[in-house]
């Protein structure tokens, strides 16, 4: 092999070196730009859970609450017993009419695991609500029931009335909005109907609110049906125990339950 033919050898091998590590180099460049993408779209992912779960019911979040600290009288002992277990089943019930409450008041005692809390019901700006909440109380609709739901930041209230804990199919009617505020105000001791987006879906739930709140009247409103009178100390207690697991909505650190509903009618 003459210096000439060694020398082209030489040059070839070298060539094939050189391929071979621009070859390396691309693959090394195209999987750093693949982890790039995939880290990007874990960000992106992320970023999407985390926002879905701020802006769904239960989103809010700051208060660190103790989750099973108890509502406590002035003595520090608690007033609260075991609540009851959750309902199985909801109870069907036939929408009433509201000619029956129409322009006729109530006063119903809200009995719960915590104590009672009495409540007036004002018939004659809510005439189907009223009549609709002395048919559920009729029906021991409400019993064991738990309040599934506390709000402890933009609207403070405390969310009752589905037997099974918030996932429940309702009564079997529904109705729409009644003595909604123009204003979008809703004082402490407001009771108030709960419901989804859809303003006919009035049904079995309910809230109330233990400091005043301001709803947006673009929502469509929610109809107020009732003020608490006594046992508001109950609700606020609660509240001050926080949402289970530190977050501003969700079920109430300490449980509470409704055990029975009790109606009768004021006269003047």
């Amino acid at each position: 092999m003459t210096r000439e033919q060694e020398r082209a050898r030489a040059r070839r091998r070298q060539q094939k070196l050189q391929a071979r590590e621009a070859e390396r180099a691309r693959r090394a460049a195209r999987n750093r730009q693949v982890a790039a993408v995939v880290v990007a779209v874990l960000v992106v992912v992320a970023l999407f859970v985390f926002l879905s779960v701020k802006l769904s019911g239960g989103d809010d979040t700051k208060a660190q609450a103790s989750p099973s600290a108890p509502a406590s009288t002035a003595s520090g002992k608690s007033r609260c017993t075991t609540p009851p277990a959750t309902p199985k089943s909801v109870t069907k019930v036939t929408k009433p009419d509201k000619a029956i409450a129409a322009g006729k008041t109530y006063r119903a005692v809200v009995t719960t695991n915590c104590g009672d809390i009495t409540v007036e019901l004002d018939g004659a700006k809510a005439p189907q609500t009223v009549a609709s909440f002395l048919a559920l109380a009729k029906a021991s609709y409400w019993a064991d029931s738990p309040c599934h739901r506390l709000t402890t930041e933009g609207i403070w209230v405390l969310q009752c009335g589905d037997p099974l804990g918030g996932a429940g199919p309702g009564p079997g009617y529904s109705f729409g909005l009644e003595n909604t505020p123009k204003d979008g105000s809703y004082p402490k001791g407001t009771l108030a109907m709960a419901r989804t987006s859809d303003p006919n879906s009035n049904s079995g739930q309910f809230f109330i609110v233990y400091k005043d709140s301001q709803i947006p009247v673009s929502t469509g409103g929610y109809s107020i049906f009732g003020t608490v009178t006594s046992g508001m100390d109950i609700v606020e207690e609660i509240a001050a125990a926080g949402v289970s697991g530190g977050s501003t909505d969700g079920s109430p650190a300490t449980p509470i339950s409704i055990l029975k509903v009790a109606v009768t009618e004021k006269k003047a």
